[in-house]
């Protein structure tokens, strides 16, 4: 699996693995134990993980949500020291942590607590996405 499989459905908790495309919508599968399949439509935000940056101060403006979530398995593998219920403060020393030029007044805590679950999810059902990718199997097709 890879993160262009994944995506976030607004207003639904946890990732759903993108299953295949239909005539009302996109029929998506829960990435838990429940295994449950909705058909996202046109009245739900979905969000492609693999479109998702976080805001930085450096000349690029963003960093993408791969490349941070492989920083967390890098730096601190299954355990980042912090949950969606840890304080603001300690989520924030985290962030920066991480990712240091992070843009402090466009990252709001609510987005650190939604990096933290999509990271543990993702290290607990689809662990190979945070593996690095060697060069050579980067070919573009």
């Amino acid at each position: 699996m890879e993160l262009k499989d994944l995506a976030s459905v607004s207003g639904k908790g946890g990732l759903y693995k993108i299953l295949k495309p239909g005539n009302t919508g996109v029929l998506l599968e829960s990435l838990d134990e429940a295994k449950t399949k909705i058909v996202a439509t046109a009245s739900n935000r979905l969000s492609l993980l693999e479109e998702i940056s976080i805001y930085t101060r450096t000349k690029e403006g963003t960093t993408p949500l791969e490349t941070v979530l492989r920083k967390i398995k890098k730096d601190f593998n299954s355990d980042p020291g912090v949950d969606v219920n840890s304080d603001p403060s300690e989520l924030k020393a985290f962030m920066k942590a991480i990712l240091p030029e992070y843009d402090e007044d466009r990252v709001y805590v609510s987005d650190i607590k939604k990096l933290v679950k999509w990271y543990s999810i993702i290290l607990q059902y689809a662990p190979e996405i945070l593996e690095e990718v060697k060069t050579e199997e980067k070919k573009v097709e």
